[in-house]
């Protein structure tokens, strides 16, 4: 009875933290309100793409639709595809500004999208650049999307704006853990404090990092990240780090069109996750017990426990729940998904555990049939 005591005790304690001194994060914002620009200048965006074929017609003419008043020009580059994504792509390029890059083989020592970014920096039209905007295959712009994220740049003297983009979210798979998916981010990155330089919390989402060419020289492009499987939170240390500023928020004028099946999110997951915890068992059993004691412990206690002990699981299943009710509003999702959190944060911590499994089987970081070793910084 002691440690059931002790477990609702400090299940309670954890969630008043969350909610009342963890940034915020919790509010999923902010967002970008729509402004012009001031100014003409130029912007160049790169594209790493492997297998995009089912995605890379509607992201690039999304590109070339942007309303943005000064130069523009797109770069994709072709990560060794086998599904035609580059011919998709030269089939739309007639005419419009884009370069089409044939990437080099894979070198030791890099993530397959770093190197793809690495050369696409490299390219004459790009380093010539005033800003550089670094988005996936897979994501759809609204007209007026560039021209809003330039102009926040400009007007808070930003080196990176980034922005969660809207994930897809219309299967079951997708409408159980993707608002989950978001929830979980802000948690680990709270947005308000990314964009604190007194903090030393960074966090970036790689859908959409408009960087200012000055950062990319200082910080010395991508080299230093060639690595890393979460590239885009490594990128934003090494620009917090190098005294870059960065905003981090939430856009509806971005939009992921990439499908998720359940097998598919849980690999989503074990891909990177193992690695979010620095490889390390230690940190691995310390993740488990945190999940439990937050997430799986508030419901059992409120049904099963009794006095005090019930009482505190109740009022942590309440917090929690009403927590995740700004980012399911974001996702059109019933406020009901509240109580089913519990159930989804153990679908996470499965495929956590499964990351971890994975990397012990030589199969760490699988991805689009790749599998990349343990980080020497690691």
């Amino acid at each position: 009875m002691e440690t059931i005591a002790i477990v609702s005790v400090l299940s309670f304690a954890a969630w008043l933290y969350l909610a009342g001194l963890h940034g915020r994060f919790w509010r999923s914002t902010p967002a970008l309100p729509h402004r012009a620009p001031s100014g003409r200048a130029g912007v160049a965006v790169v594209v790493p793409a492997r297998n995009e074929a089912a995605n890379i017609c509607r992201s690039l003419e999304s590109l070339f639709a942007q309303d943005y008043p000064g130069e523009l020009s797109i770069v994709l580059v072709d990560d060794d595809s086998t599904d035609g994504t580059s011919q998709i792509a030269a089939s739309l390029a007639a005419g419009r500004r884009l370069t089409i890059l044939r990437g080099e083989p894979l070198p030791m020592g890099w993530t397959g999208k770093m190197w793809a970014v690495h050369q696409g920096l490299a390219h004459p039209g790009v380093t010539a650049a005033d800003y550089v905007l670094l988005t996936d295959a897979d994501v759809v712009h609204a007209p007026d999307h560039l021209s809003s994220l330039v102009a926040k740049a400009q007007s808070g003297a930003l080196d990176l704006v980034s922005e969660m983009v809207r994930l897809h979210c219309t299967t079951a798979a997708e409408r159980a853990l993707i608002p989950a998916f978001v929830f979980f981010f802000q948690m680990l990155y709270p947005f308000a404090w990314v964009a604190d330089p007194a903090r030393r919390t960074a966090g970036a989402a790689g859908g959409t990092m408009l960087l200012s060419r000055t950062i990319l020289d200082r910080i010395g492009g991508v080299f230093r990240i060639r690595n890393q499987l979460i590239d885009d939170c490594a990128l934003a240390r090494e620009i917090k780090s190098a005294g870059g500023r960065i905003w981090l928020g939430h856009t509806q004028r971005a939009a992921s069109t990439r499908v998720c099946s359940w097998r598919g999110a849980g690999n989503m997951i074990a891909r990177t996750a193992y690695a979010q915890l620095l490889y390390s068992p230690l940190l691995l059993l310390s993740c488990i017990a945190a999940m439990i004691a937050i997430y799986v412990a508030p419901p059992l206690l409120a049904l099963f426990a009794c006095g005090l002990a019930q009482a505190l699981g109740i009022l942590s299943w309440l917090i929690m729940a009403l927590a995740f009710q700004p980012t399911l509003r974001l996702y059109r999702r019933s406020p009901l998904w509240g109580l089913a959190l519990p159930l989804i944060a153990l679908f996470y911590l499965c495929a956590t555990v499964a990351s971890a499994l994975r990397h012990y089987a030589g199969r760490g970081g699988a991805w689009k049939s790749r599998v990349y070793p343990i980080p020497p910084a690691a």
